[in-house]
């Protein structure tokens, strides 16, 4: 499995892909929590599109990220993008998909954030991303 982060200003983009499994979700926990302050809130976008496969590994952490915002009380956001008909379903089963919102793209999303931002008189310049790269290959 292969994890890539980005900070923006107003978010925190976590693309996964490869195969998240048991063995990849201590690796996929840790990283959110590593970035976790790296957004106020936090804002995590999740891009889980090319994950190749993934088990129900993928909604504890997503469940775990959940909590964590609730105990926080932090007004925190998670954002799947392009989520799969079969992550949407255990979604639905589970009684998760209430807690995330959905969007059609990456690039969407951070400029969605960021002109909010601006248009609440946060500065529009932002600085440049960080980008973090964990995993071996695809």
């Amino acid at each position: 499995m292969r994890i890539e982060t980005i900070r923006h200003l107003r978010c925190t983009v976590i693309r996964a892909s490869g195969e998240l499994d048991h063995a990849g979700r201590v690796r996929f926990s840790a990283c959110v929590m590593a970035v976790w302050d790296w957004s106020e809130g936090p804002v995590l976008v999740f891009d889980l599109t090319d994950l190749a496969f993934y088990d129900s590994s993928v909604i504890g952490v997503l469940a775990m990220a959940m909590q964590r915002m609730e105990e926080e009380d932090s007004g925190g956001r998670i954002i799947l993008v392009r989520p799969t008909g079969h992550l949407l379903s255990v979604l639905r089963l589970t009684d998760l998909l209430s807690h995330v919102e959905l969007r059609d793209s990456v690039e969407e999303t951070v400029a969605e954030l960021t002109t909010r931002s601006s248009a609440h008189g946060a500065s529009a310049l932002a600085p440049p991303p960080v980008v973090l790269r964990l995993g071996g290959p695809r």
